[in-house]
């Protein structure tokens, strides 16, 4: 199980031929909350801002992320036309609601596994001054999917 703070900034490298290909820069998820894949900032003018759908992961370390080819990677307007989704970084800070209408704090991070996409958890903040008192929250996922608004995000929460 990783978290999206450790995977942001890896390396990503073609697994064939060991070439740096760019580095990791938004996690993207469908609107049902499941991860999709990796935006990534890739060396080369002509190169910036592709897509890595997660079936093209090959291994996801502690150092680095594999990918099979750079031809499986899409470019930004390819995956807009294939995916709908939301990114790490515009639902990062955004309220978190249950479906009873409480609100149970901010989402901070992500536990995901990198093999299924799979959502295991969400780290939730209340602000700096009460996670230095009370810490963070971490809510496991139940795998039911989530209402994202512009506005909020809803899931369904056992205590």
């Amino acid at each position: 199980m990783r978290t999206f703070k450790t995977v942001k900034g890896l390396p990503i490298y073609n697994q064939k031929t060991a070439k740096l290909i760019g580095t990791v820069e938004d996690l993207c998820f469908s609107p049902k909350g499941f991860v999709i894949g990796l935006m990534m900032d890739g060396k080369g003018l002509f190169k910036r801002d592709r897509f890595i759908p997660i079936d093209v992961i090959q291994a996801l370390g502690d150092d680095g992320v594999m990918i099979q080819s750079e031809e499986q990677l899409l470019t930004c307007q390819e995956m807009k036309s294939c995916y709908e989704f939301e990114t790490y970084d515009q639902l990062r800070f955004k309220a978190v609601f249950t479906e009873t209408g409480d609100k149970i704090g901010l989402l901070d991070d992500v536990y995901f596994s990198p093999q299924m996409g799979r959502i295991e958890a969400y780290e939730l903040t209340d602000g700096f001054f009460a996670d230095l008192a009370e810490g963070k929250k971490v809510v496991k996922a139940t795998g039911q999917p989530l209402a994202i608004s512009k506005d909020a995000i809803v899931m369904e929460f056992e205590p």
